[in-house]
């Protein structure tokens, strides 16, 4: 392996390996990993039954509330929940941790059971804003729908603060089934009741997993022996909370504000667009929620720490190594997700009633989908440095700046461009938003060490040109696998190729990231560290 230089280094890891924390971790990536995979399957077999039918565009925009709502409010929960609870266990106050972490969750309950209640009632009301453009037959259904998930809005914000509260106590392994299980009773729902209840099965299906994330946790949480039935209002924990929440919430209301609209315009669009654009979004998605997550993370407690100590250097050095690490893993992303559009989307989702004209909308969506990527993780280490900094006001300012241009833009795209002009508003919001957020960091820390950073860049497009020309003359070939098990073997091969061509480059230029990624991400899970909360994808749709 390659000298690094002294300019580039990884972060430091935890320093105590005792066999407890071993396990967990062993146990914690074999559960990140499954529940990856099984992520994946779960929207494989949603192809494979109602593919880019009008049933699936109903389904997506039934699950649109609860969706916002699990990501605007649960991942801004988790966040101030774990320091303030975490904080009265390591002072060795566990009486006044309990009253705070029963205060929550009884207060939740209450809460979001009358938020679920409202739900159900005024469906009829809010449903049709977001699917305007369904027809009355289409709307009814929509609206059914949505009254069968409001039950999910309890049982996903309680799993949340659960969860924070057993990773305080470094209960890990019962927070790592929850992916797994959502997964694992929605697939299971949808292959056995598909044929009674038809697109109902998925929505029940979706429902129950979404119990059964809270419930699989219930044992480990009941067996600490601290719950209890009370409510403490004047909690100070409470006030701490909602200061470091607010700013969250606001934060990420304005990305769950862009779902909304991009739901509410699709659903003018011909049958299949919405259904196709989501199944888009989850292929780009997988190389975010893998490998950006995973570096920002990582270096969040430093910048944090780095801040804390006055070491403006230290943080915009760190940050410059997380855009390089997040170019180096996404820019290549982008161009396989481009040059392999129409073999993946065949590949995972090419069956039953997924037909070929539905591949055909998905794969000509997937690219315009992928060019936001670069710009989409970049945020995810801008953002986390921006918080680092202990700067909200701005950070969120320019998340809302970014909604209203992405509106502007699939306003001005839609009647002409449709699905695409959609999904290429997503990415040039994305843009605008990384572009501005990088002059904020760079005014936080009084400058950016750029030469390291544009030295990287062009050798990383250099690594991926490279990958892409391979790639594309394979594609040239004109091979046209037709079992299934020929594209599976097809595509890999595709894959290691395109992977070969890339390393071989990145050794020629001696690109220094190579060896960085890899532990990284092995330095996340050794530290059991969760992925950032605002990058947490909503287990619904």
């Amino acid at each position: 392996m390659e000298r690094i230089r002294p300019h580039l280094r990884a972060i430091p890891g935890s320093q105590q390996t005792p066999s407890g924390i071993v396990g967990s971790t062993l146990f914690v990536m074999a559960a990140t990993l499954l529940s990856t995979l099984l992520g994946f399957g779960r929207e494989v077999v949603n192809a494979r039954y109602y593919g880019t039918q009008w049933e699936m565009d109903t389904f997506l925009a039934a699950a649109t509330i609860p969706t916002i709502l699990f990501g605007v409010f649960n991942g801004a929960l988790v966040s101030a929940l774990v320091p303030t609870f975490s904080g009265y266990l390591a002072r060795g106050d566990e009486d006044e941790a309990w009253r705070l972490g029963n205060s929550i969750i009884n207060g939740l309950f209450v809460i979001l059971t009358f938020c679920a209640v409202a739900g159900y009632i005024f469906a009829p009301y809010y449903v049709p804003v977001i699917a305007h453009g369904f027809p009355a037959p289409q709307m009814g259904v929509a609206i059914h729908m949505t009254r069968w998930l409001m039950p999910s809005i309890v049982a996903v914000s309680l799993s949340g603060a659960i969860s924070a509260m057993l990773n305080a106590y470094h209960r890990f392994r019962a927070t790592a089934m929850t992916g797994m299980v959502i997964n694992v009773v929605t697939v299971a729902g949808v292959v056995v009741f598909n044929q009674q209840l038809g697109i109902f099965a998925l929505v029940a299906a979706t429902t129950v997993g979404l119990m059964a994330q809270l419930v699989v946790q219930l044992p480990s949480f009941i067996s600490i022996g601290k719950y209890r039935p009370m409510i403490d209002i004047h909690h100070p924990g409470l006030r701490q909370i909602w200061m470091a929440i607010g700013p969250i919430i606001v934060g990420s209301a304005a990305g769950q504000i862009a779902l909304f609209f991009d739901r509410y315009f699709a659903s003018t669009l011909s049958p299949g667009y919405m259904a196709g654009m989501n199944y888009a979004g989850k292929l780009v998605n997988f190389p975010l929620q893998i490998f950006a997550a995973a570096i920002a993370t990582v270096i969040f407690p430093l910048l944090a720490l780095q801040f804390a100590r006055h070491n403006r250097a230290g943080v915009g050095s760190n940050v410059v190594l997380g855009l390089r690490l997040v170019n180096f893993i996404t820019i290549p992303s982008v161009c396989a997700l481009i040059v392999l559009a129409n073999p993946i989307v065949q590949t995972l989702f090419e069956y039953g009633s997924f037909k070929s004209s539905a591949a055909q909308l998905t794969a000509g969506l997937l690219p315009w989908a992928a060019i936001g990527l670069v710009a989409l993780a970049a945020n995810v280490v801008l953002t986390r440095c921006c918080f680092a900094c202990k700067e909200t006001s701005w950070t969120v300012a320019i998340s809302i700046f970014s909604v209203l241009v992405n509106v502007l833009l699939s306003v001005i795209w839609l009647p002409t461009l449709g699905a695409i002009g959609l999904l290429l508003a997503n990415s040039l919001s994305q843009s605008l938003q990384a572009i501005l957020l990088l002059g904020l960091v760079w005014r936080l820390v009084d400058g950016l060490q750029w030469r390291p950073l544009l030295s990287s860049l062009w050798k990383v497009v250099v690594c991926s040109g490279a990958m892409y020309a391979a790639l594309h003359w394979i594609a040239a070939l004109g091979v046209a696998p037709v079992t299934a098990w020929d594209r599976v073997w097809f595509l890999s091969g595709q894959i290691g190729i395109g992977a070969v061509a890339f390393i071989a480059a990145a050794r020629v230029l001696s690109v220094e990231e190579l060896s960085l990624v890899v532990r990284l991400l092995m330095q996340k899970f050794e530290r059991n560290l969760l992925s950032p909360p605002e990058n947490r994808e909503a287990p619904i749709a």
